[in-house]
Formats: C-alpha cells, structure tokens, sequence
C-alpha cells in the first residue's frame, strides 16, 4: 500500500466558492482547518449554494485566519476585502438540519449580494461540511476521474468539478470503493471511511466558469448505475476524522491505519 500518494488537495474558505489547490492541509475533528468555515445563506437563512446559484462558483475566496482578513474576489475584477467581525448568532437550515451559526460584518455580503443579484449573507459555520463530523474528509482517486473521463468521450475531466478534500493515486478506478468501513491513514491523519459520495447537478458544471459542459450524471449512470453504494451515482468517498494531522502532497496513504 506504500505506493498509494496524495496527489491534490483542494479548499475554500465559503462552500460553494471556487476551490483552490493547496499544498498542504491540517485536519481536526471537522475537516480540514480553514475549509468551508462560513457559508452562504438566503433572506430565510436557508444555506444556499451552486445549485441555487451556479455563479457562486466563479468567485475566489481567501481567508487569512492569522491576519483576520477575508477576501472575494469577483470575476468582472471587483473585490471586497476587509477583517472579519462576527455578528450576532443566527439559526440556519442547513440541508435538512438546523444549524447554529455567526453572521459576518463587513462588505461582503452586500457585495456578493449586488453580484448575484439576490439577498444573500455569508455566516461563519460550526462545520461546514455537509454530513457533519462523520464527513470531515472526502477522497477520489485519480484514476477514477480518468475512468470517468474514458466514458464520457472526453481526454480529460477537471476533478474539481466533485469538490474532493484529497485525492490519491496508485489505485484502480474506484477501488476507494471498497474503502468504506475501513480506517484510512493519510499523511499524519487518521480517517474512517463512512460512506460513498453520491452525485448531483452541481458536478455537470465546469469548475471556473459555472457552465453546464459535461453530462456527469448521465455518465456516472452509463457505467455505475447498478453499483451497490451508500447513495445514488456514488463517485469518492467520505469519512471522519479519527486522529487529526497534516497532510501534504505525496504524503502516503493506507488502509487500516498502517
């Protein structure tokens, strides 16, 4: 198992934002620190995302904890930048769940309001990943996003388009499958798988500029519809994060904690 490496790690700081790859990561009982630590909620405080608005997916935000400074930057050139102040404790509905959260004071919102073109806030997240701790970390390998690749006629398929936290090489296509249930050693971290990630439209979208250019669904089902997984269209995998760490890239991965 000794071959198996880290080969991408990807973040943002406001899920639904565009990720960027880094170099490095530290993860704790949430995730990976500094990933998806505010979200984006509507007048009713209902968590939103590309789904909803597609265009969320063109702006970059950087958040530099040290610092206390958030910036989004928009794709016309325009940026809204400030420190972060909190605000007073908001209740959101995250998914199918109530979430506590923290409104954030300062230019963004208003600006990324203006941009959409709809009332939106950003608020700072307990965690923002959506399955909660049992779905601190996410994996794919490599080798599956060439599989799916190979289906759907195209010679290469950007892997951000699934919004994986890690992704690995030197396994089969889909062999992280077989992972679930099983204790996952990245780097210096520990993880136990928990599930499989299924799909939805938000991964038919290229990854910069949010338009619909490739029938992902449609393909996962071409060539997975029959497989037995813990969602529909399973592509990846999650799990929680048993022992915290920093991971980087070409840091080794194993099975079982090895």
């Amino acid at each position: 198992m000794s071959d198996i490496a880290v080969t991408a790690l990807s973040i943002t700081p406001i899920k639904a934002m565009r990720l960027r790859p880094v170099d490095v990561i530290e993860l704790d009982e949430y995730g990976a620190r500094g990933d998806r630590c505010f979200y984006v909620v509507d007048e009713r405080g209902r968590m939103v995302n590309g789904k909803q608005f597609p265009q969320l997916q063109t702006i970059t935000a950087d958040h530099d904890p040290a610092a206390g400074e958030l910036t989004l930057s928009f794709p016309d050139g325009r940026t809204a930048q400030g420190r972060v102040e909190y605000g007073e404790p908001v209740t959101t509905r995250f998914y199918r769940r109530n979430d506590e959260a923290t409104e954030l004071r300062g230019p963004w919102s208003s600006e990324l309001s203006a941009f959409i073109g709809h009332p939106l806030r950003i608020v700072a997240a307990r965690t923002g990943v959506d399955r909660g701790r049992r779905g601190g970390a996410s994996i794919v390998s490599r080798a599956s996003v060439g599989r799916l690749a190979q289906a759907a006629a195209r010679e290469s398929v950007d892997a951000r388009r699934f919004r994986m936290l890690i992704e690995i090489e030197g396994v089969a296509a889909h062999a992280e499958d077989r992972w679930v249930g099983r204790r996952v050693r990245v780097g210096e971290s520990l993880l136990t798988m928990h599930g499989h990630v299924g799909r939805c439209l938000i991964t038919t979208r290229d990854p910069d500029t949010a338009e619909t250019d490739l029938p992902t669904l449609d393909v996962l089902r071409s060539y997975r519809g029959g497989e037995t997984s813990t969602e529909p269209l399973p592509f990846g995998i999650y799990g929680e994060v048993l022992e915290g760490g920093v991971v980087r890239l070409g840091d080794p991965v194993s099975l079982d904690g090895g």
